[in-house]
C-alpha cells in the first residue's frame, strides 16, 4: 500500500480545488472573504460584487473609483405601510431603485431573474413626500422592497444586495408555471429573517 501515491495526491488536490471554488473571494483583489462581507455595486455592469474589508475601505467615500463602484450600505429600515399604488406597479413583490440620473426602476423577481421597468419619477417624488424616509434612499445601492403577496405587509429600505438575494430565492425555489409549493414559504422566511440595522 502506497500512503502518499499519485492517487492520494490527486484526491487531495481535487479536494483543495473544490474547497477553493466554494469559498468566495474579493472581486477586486481575489483575497478570500468571510461569509459576512461587504459588497460593491458596479454601476457599469449593474451587478453586485463581493469585496474584502481592505478593498471596501477604498470605496467608503462617495467619489472613489469615479463612481464606477459604489459601496453597498448595510442599513435596513422597516417602514410602516407605504402606499405604492401611485407608482402604477401592479405586482405585490417588487423593489424600487432610485437611480443617479433621477429615474426610478421597479424590479420584480421571476424564474428568469429580475424583470425591470421604469417608474414615473414624479410619482416617486410624490411617494417620497408622503414617506420622508424614502428621500434618503441612496441611489443605485438602496431600494424600497415591498411584499404584499398573500396578505403580507412588508415595506423596507434595504441594501440592493438584499434585493438580489430575494431574486435568487425566487429563481432557486420556483417550480412549474405558478411557482409551486416551495416558493411562498421560502419568501416568507426571507422576509422573516430581515432585521433592522443601521
Amino acid at each position: 500500500m502506497i500512503e502518499d501515491g499519485a492517487l492520494a495526491r490527486l484526491v487531495r488536490a481535487s479536494a483543495d480545488r473544490t474547497a477553493a471554488a466554494e469559498s468566495e473571494s474579493c472581486d477586486l483583489c481575489a483575497a478570500p472573504v468571510p461569509d459576512e462581507h461587504a459588497h460593491l455595486y458596479d454601476t457599469g455592469q449593474q451587478e453586485v460584487r463581493c469585496v474584502c474589508r481592505p478593498c471596501s475601505v477604498l470605496f467608503a467615500r462617495g467619489g472613489a473609483g469615479d463612481g464606477h463602484y459604489r459601496l453597498v450600505p448595510r442599513r435596513r429600515v422597516r417602514l410602516p405601510r407605504v402606499d405604492t399604488d401611485v407608482l402604477g406597479v401592479p405586482v405585490g413583490l417588487v423593489f424600487f431603485v432610485p437611480r443617479a440620473d433621477g429615474t426610478v426602476t421597479a424590479e420584480g423577481p421571476s424564474p428568469a431573474g429580475a424583470m425591470r421597468w421604469e417608474v414615473d419619477a414624479a410619482a416617486w417624488q410624490q411617494l417620497a413626500a408622503a414617506c420622508p424616509q424614502l428621500a434618503g434612499v441612496e441611489p443605485e445601492v438602496e431600494a424600497l422592497l415591498v411584499n404584499t403577496v398573500h396578505g403580507l405587509d412588508h415595506h423596507w429600505i434595504v441594501p440592493i444586495d438584499d434585493c438580489y438575494r430575494m431574486v435568487a430565492v425566487v429563481r432557486r425555489e420556483w417550480r412549474g408555471l405558478s411557482g409551486g409549493g416551495r416558493i411562498w414559504p421560502a419568501l416568507e422566511r426571507f422576509f422573516e429573517d430581515l432585521t433592522e440595522r443601521s
